[in-house]
């Protein structure tokens, strides 16, 4: 049974295939099942350029327990370079304190 489950969002950067880089568009989170990694339904993170065919794409098939590690790695990655991107632009960083109970 095919879950549906589709988000699309514009992507900017630059992907690898092969030996050429190549600029992005578009990409696209999916749950469904495995094409080519022998799992039953995984998340795919597909990446693709919209103007140059089908051979502008990379993508890769994850288990949902890996994708919820890849999530927290952004979170935290995405969390520290605003903190750097802060102290850049000189604004003052921006600390949480944690009181123990």
């Amino acid at each position: 049974m095919c879950t549906s489950i589709v988000e699309i969002v514009r992507a900017e950067g630059m992907a690898k295939r092969g030996d050429q880089w190549f600029p992005l568009t578009q990409s696209v989170v999916a749950y469904d099942h495995a094409r080519h990694a022998p799992l039953g339904d995984v998340i795919t993170l597909d990446f693709f350029n919209t103007g140059m065919g089908a051979g502008a794409r990379a993508a890769v098939e994850l288990t949902l327990e890996t994708a919820k590690e890849l999530r927290a790695a952004l979170d935290r990655a995405i969390a520290a370079a605003e903190y750097e991107e802060a102290e850049v632009r000189g604004k003052p960083k921006v600390v949480k304190l944690v009181r123990a109970a």
